[in-house]
């Protein structure tokens, strides 16, 4: 299926004039090694990043995202979370630690929701090498804890949460 190119231009607290292009049919066309569990909309749903993703930036994406999301009007709450722990490390960490790039100055999420929107780019084959590695978390939950018992390491679950995998299933 062809598409025609969407151009989108970025106007939030993080990004002025960022432009870019949706090139596949939303949700649709992925890398053939990237198969995320869970779409942005039902991680919002859940609970991840303690409610404070994408909430000055709505206008990017579906309004459907953001019917039922968990979101914080303030601070950052782990309480929000699927699993009611904090699991993140703070975005000033992130920087420091070269996960962020210009284009997606929020990190990963924001690469996958606008890949999943149809945005291509340059950072593909990183950002899905970096969700590949989550495995080696999924593998420790198998390991340690009972299939369905949801108690067992809620912080590893939940990082599991943030990168697509649907942890309740582990």
């Amino acid at each position: 299926m062809t598409m025609k190119k969407r151009k989108v231009v970025v106007r939030d607290k993080m990004q002025r004039g960022y432009v870019y292009y949706r090139t596949e049919p939303i949700g649709r066309n992925f890398a053939q090694e990237f198969n995320p569990q869970l779409t942005p909309k039902q991680m919002l749903q859940l609970g991840v990043f303690g409610g404070k993703y994408l909430t000055d930036c709505r206008s990017e994406f579906p309004a459907s995202w953001f019917a039922r999301a968990r979101l914080s009007a303030g601070r950052r709450d782990g309480r929000l979370n699927c699993f009611g722990v904090n699991a993140s490390q703070s975005l000033a960490a992130w920087r420091l630690q070269g996960w962020t790039r210009p284009q997606d100055p929020r990190g990963w999420f924001q690469w996958y929701c606008r890949y999943y929107m149809g945005r291509r780019s340059a950072d593909d084959a990183r950002q899905i090498r970096r969700w590949r590695a989550i495995a080696r978390h999924i593998a420790a939950i198998r390991k340690n804890c009972e299939k369905g018992d949801l108690a067992c390491r809620r912080k590893q679950r939940q990082a599991v949460l943030h990168w697509a995998y649907d942890s309740r299933t582990i």
